[in-house]
C-alpha cells in the first residue's frame, strides 16, 4: 500500500519527485537488463489491503469490469457498492526471468524508497527525501539519477546466482 501522507508540503515534494523517480527507475532497469542474463516484462497488478478474503476480491473485480459497460445509472449503483467494499489500488511490477527463475519487483515500491528517507514497505509515516529538491524547489536531477541508480543496482545484486 502507498504510504499515506497528511502533510500539504510533503504531498508536494512526493509529487515533485515521484513521476522524475519513476521514470529514472524505469531507464535504469533497461540500462542493466541490457547486459543482464535476466529477461524483464512489465505488469499492471491489483494490490489489495492486507486480510481482503477471496470472495470479495472477486465481487470488486467483477464489479470493477461490470462498471466498465454499464449504463449511467447500474454504474451509479455500482459506485455505491463499492463504497463500502476495499477497492485496490494499481500496482506495476516487473517480473524478472532467468531459465526456470523468477523474481517480481514491486515499481512503486522501488519509487517510495527513492522519494522517501528509510522507507520501508507497510511504513506510514514518510519523510520526502529534500537531498532530491534544489533550493529552488526543483527535482537536483544529478541526485535523484544516483541514488535511482544504487537502489536498481541494489535489486540486480540481490538476485539468485
Amino acid at each position: 500500500m502507498p504510504p499515506k501522507i497528511n502533510n500539504s508540503v510533503t504531498w508536494q515534494q512526493a509529487e515533485i519527485l515521484m513521476q522524475p523517480a519513476f521514470i529514472r527507475v524505469i531507464d535504469n532497469i533497461r540500462k542493466l537488463l541490457d547486459s543482464s542474463a535476466w529477461k524483464g516484462t512489465y505488469q499492471d497488478v491489483l494490490i489489495w489491503s492486507e486480510g481482503t478474503s477471496e470472495e470479495t476480491k472477486v465481487l470488486v473485480t467483477q464489479l470493477l469490469q461490470e462498471m466498465e459497460v454499464a449504463t449511467p445509472q447500474r454504474g451509479e449503483e455500482i459506485r455505491e457498492i463499492l463504497t463500502r467494499l476495499p477497492v485496490p489500488h494499481p500496482g506495476y511490477h516487473l517480473c524478472l526471468q532467468r531459465q526456470d527463475q523468477q523474481v517480481n519487483v514491486d515499481l512503486w515500491e522501488l519509487c517510495y524508497q527513492v522519494c522517501f528517507v528509510d522507507y520501508s514497505p507497510g511504513k506510514e509515516e514518510v519523510d520526502v527525501d529534500t537531498s532530491l529538491i534544489d533550493e529552488t524547489g526543483e527535482v537536483d536531477w544529478l541526485r535523484l539519477d544516483r541514488k535511482v541508480n544504487e537502489l536498481v543496482k541494489e535489486v540486480f545484486a540481490s538476485l539468485p546466482k
